[in-house]
Order: C-alpha cells, then sequence, then structure tokens
C-alpha cells in the first residue's frame, strides 16, 4: 500500500508529471536517474511479489519488519531485497526532484511565486533523501542476520519452540526500531503532503479566490519537514525509554501538530466567502479537510505515554492512520487525477461517474475506519489471529467487524465508477481547450496534452504570483502567471 502503491503514485506519478509543468520546465533534471528510478521500483515490487510463489511464501511479519521474528521467519529474505529496490529508487527521484525545482524553473518563477504543489514535492524530496539510508541501511543489516549468520538485530539466548537459537547474539531488536521509525514517521508527510499539495492548487481553483496565507502555508509545510526528524521514538513508549525521553518526544509531538493545524486551517479559511464549484475534483478536496482532520486529532491521545500505553498497537492506531492515509492521502490523489486528466488527456472526465465514485466512496470509506476507534478503545489488539474471539473484552464490539466488511467490499465495488470512467473518457471525455479550469499556473499554459520532451512550445516567463483569482477590476476572474503587468 505504501511502498508499492502511494508513494510511487503520489511522489513518482503526480511529481515527475506535474512538478516540471508547474515550474516551466521542459523535463525533469536527471531524465537517465528518471529512468533508473522506475526501473529500481519496477524490479523492487517485481522480486516483492514474487515471493507468493516461493516454496517459503511471502513476508510473514507485518510491513515494520520487526526482529527477531523478521529474523527467523521464514519469507522475509525477498521482502528485504525488494524494499533495498524500492528504497533506492526514491533516493534517485528525490536528487532528480530537488535538482530539477532548484534549477529549472522559468524565468521569473522566484520561491514564493512558486505553486505549493511544488513546495509539498519539494519538502518530500528532503524527507526522502534524508529519511530513508538509515531504513537501507537496516534493511541490509536484518539480511545480513538471515543469509550470512550476523546478529545484528537477535539477541543473546533467543528460545525458538523451545530450543536456543544457534545464533552468536548480542544484537538489539531496539535498534531496528530506531532506524526503522527514523524513516516511517517522515514517510508519513511523504504520503499526506503530496496529496496537501494537490488539494491547495483544487480549492485555489474552484473557489476562485487566492490561497489564504500563502506565506504561513509554505512555512508551515517546511517547517514540517524539519520537525517529522524528532518524533520518530513516539511510535516507542512501550519500550520501556525513560521518563525524559518520553517527555521529549511527547512535546515535539505536540510541536509537530501546530503546522498541520496551520494548513488545514488555512484551506478551512479559503473556502470562506467563497463561489464553490462543486465539481468532483472539489468535492474529494472538501472531504479531505475534515477526513485529514479526524486523522490528526485522533492521532494526539498516542502522543501521549499514558494514553498510548492502552491505545498502542489496537485497532485505534490503525484507524488513526488510515484516516490520514485512505480517506487523507487518497482522496487527495483521486482529486488530482480529475483535477488534471484534461491535461494529460486533453479530455474532462465524466462529472456524472465522477460524483458516483465520490459519494459511495466517502461513505463506506468512513464504515470502514471509523469503527476502529470503538474497537480500540475498547481494548482490541490489532494482531489476534482471531480477531479477538478468545477475549472476553472483545466480545461487545467485534460485531462491528462485519459492518466493517461489508463497507470494505462496498469500497472496492465503488470504485468501478472510476476505473471506467479513465477509460471512457480517454475516447468518449468531453473535448477542452488547455485550460478548461481557468487556472493560473503554468501548467495550463502548456498544450493538452503537452509537448513530448519539451512540455512547451516556448519557456515561460513569469510576472504573478501562483493565485491571482477574482482580482477586482479584471475582465477574467483568474490571471495566468505568464500574463505581464501592466505599466
Amino acid at each position: 500500500m505504501i511502498f508499492l502503491g502511494i508513494v510511487p503514485l503520489a511522489v513518482g506519478a503526480f511529481g515527475n508529471y506535474i512538478v516540471p509543468l508547474q515550474i516551466g520546465a521542459p523535463d525533469m533534471a536527471f531524465p537517465k536517474i528518471n529512468a533508473a528510478s522506475y526501473w529500481c521500483y519496477f524490479v523492487g515490487g517485481v522480486v516483492m511479489m514474487s515471493s507468493f510463489f516461493t516454496a517459503e511464501g511471502a513476508a510473514r511479519s507485518g510491513w515494520t519488519s520487526y526482529p527477531p521474528l523478521a529474523d527467523i521467519e521464514v519469507g522475509q529474505t525477498m521482502w528485504l531485497i525488494g524494499m533495498i529496490f524500492l528504497i533506492t529508487s526514491s533516493l534517485l527521484g528525490s536528487i532528480n526532484f530537488i535538482t530539477t525545482i532548484i534549477q529549472l524553473r522559468a524565468p521569473g518563477l522566484t520561491w514564493m511565486r512558486l505553486p505549493f504543489f511544488v513546495w509539498a514535492q519539494f519538502v518530500t524530496s528532503f524527507l526522502l533523501v534524508l529519511a530513508f539510508p538509515p531504513l537501507e541501511a537496516a534493511a541490509v543489516l536484518q539480511l545480513m542476520d538471515r543469509v550470512a549468520g550476523t546478529s545484528f538485530f537477535l539477541p543473546s539466548g533467543l528460545v525458538v519452540s523451545g530450543e536456543v537459537l544457534g545464533v552468536s547474539g548480542g544484537g538489539s531488536p531496539l535498534l531496528w526500531q530506531h532506524l526503522f521509525w527514523f524513516l516511517a514517521h517522515p514517510e508519513v508527510y511523504v504520503l499526506i503532503l503530496p496529496a496537501m499539495g494537490i488539494i491547495a492548487e483544487v480549492i485555489a481553483n474552484n473557489t476562485r479566490k487566492p490561497l489564504w496565507g500563502y506565506n504561513s502555508l509554505v512555512f508551515a509545510v517546511v517547517f514540517l519537514g524539519f520537525m517529522s526528524f524528532i518524533v520518530w521514538a513516539h511510535h516507542m513508549f512501550i519500550t520501556g525509554m525513560g521518563t525524559a525521553m518520553s517527555a521529549f518526544f511527547q512535546t515535539t509531538t505536540m510541536i509537530i501538530s501546530i503546522p498541520s493545524i496551520i494548513i488545514l486551517s488555512a484551506f478551512f479559511i479559503s473556502l470562506w466567502g467563497a463561489s464553490i464549484r462543486f465539481n468532483t475534483p472539489m468535492l474529494f478536496a472538501l472531504a479531505f479537510l475534515p477526513m485529514f482532520g479526524i486523522g490528526g486529532l485522533t492521532g494526539l491521545p498516542l502522543g501521549f505515554a499514558a494514553a498510548d500505553i492502552y491505545l498502542h498497537d489496537t485497532y485505534y492506531v490503525i484507524g488513526h492512520f488510515h484516516y490520514v492515509v485512505a480517506p487523507g492521502t487518497i482522496f487527495g490523489l483521486f482529486a488530482g487525477i480529475y483535477y488534471w486528466y484534461p491535461k494529460i488527456t486533453g479530455r474532462k472526465m465524466s462529472e456524472l461517474l465522477g460524483k458516483l465514485h465520490f459519494w459511495p466512496s466517502l461513505i463506506f470509506m468512513n464504515g470502514v475506519f471509523m469503527p476502529m476507534f470503538i474497537q480500540g478503545l475498547a481494548g482490541v489488539s490489532r494482531r489476534l489471529w482471531d480477531g479477538g474471539l478468545e477475549y472476553a473484552h472483545a466480545s461487545g464490539v467485534l460485531h462491528w467487524n462485519e459492518f466493517m466488511s461489508i463497507s470494505a467490499w462496498l469500497l472496492g465495488l465503488a470504485q468501478l465508477p472510476f476505473i471506467f470512467n479513465i477509460f471512457y473518457s480517454l475516447k468518449r471525455g468531453e473535448k477542452v481547450d488547455k485550460n478548461p479550469w481557468g487556472a493560473t499556473t503554468l501548467e495550463w499554459t502548456a498544450p493538452s496534452p503537452p509537448l513530448p520532451h519539451v512540455n512547451f512550445e516556448k519557456i515561460p516567463e513569469v510576472h504573478r504570483v501562483a493565485y491571482e483569482y477574482s482580482v477586482p477590476g479584471r475582465k477574467r476572474d483568474f490571471t495566468p502567471q505568464t500574463e505581464p503587468k501592466k505599466g
């Protein structure tokens, strides 16, 4: 879901296609590195998926790959090899994004004229390039534990099936947790920041207003990126860390909520007094706001050690995380697909099918994840082989499993109109000009679809900030960045 799904779509696909267009560049800075990034991703995905067809089977130690289980359980070797390729892919892509945004901006496109989506991708790239190397090193070390007889993460005296494991020992399972979560918490923002960038573009365009507090949004997203590196151990409160360290990570966790609140508040305030166009991209953008808000608010109790001791590894955590990533990030990605589809194909997607996709998705997405908070508060653990049937304290909430399962199936069926819409609109969608939404940013000055290898007929020159909508006295309610200022 994360390494083979959301990151490649949110960063790889949207980033590679939209960032060069929004900064007026003919292409990414390093096309060959871009190709290498893709092929590393492809190989990593093939290796990981092919593990299902091996004698050992696929990985069985969860997406966190915690040792010592991950060091001794079968099926984890190919997962680790696949992860090394996937991490290498992200590192190559991140270097490319950073270089492209710094070096290939169009004339006149200063930093504070960048669309917010570009800022989001810029910060995301720094998170990837700084946070992924520790996990790649950890993956190599864990692979050595499995195939070379080392004990980086294996403690001494480990008993498996009644017998002492024959390893040198002396390793630390907690070391893996530190290395993993040093990546995995910035990874949360790797998932959500591109979606926030998309939401900013869609809201500004469909409210016909400039984004409220653009400067605050930029400073908030940069501060968010910095703070994401000093909160990782709030995932480890129950490992026995001292109260001083717990207090430090509780404090940083509360601080990192501030820039997220600034960003969400700016989006809400941007809606105030607007003439909102309720098209499909905007519906997904509007749904993103409360859904991400629920995900953020439910995360606050997990940032306090006293509450986290009881909620850790329960269904509450699953509900919290997926409200950020599922109706949060995924709704943002849907908004982006509907919004930029005319730029990619020269045709609009069907609004009827889009709304038929949106409303069931919103309803059933909540049907899947909202009951998890109820089960988590009741103490139902996320990893029980029978779903909690053996536990008396779970008996009052297990009936929600059926409700969530039905909602999940219906959520899957709700994606059929979207899939049909994509292919139907390629041939039958309404043909549109290069700027069907009346937008201001540079990608809408390029032909639809953009010209191969060069994007633009000529390199654009920027004269304005990103979101000049509804300026009093203007003939149109939008002013493109390329329109020269008079006088």
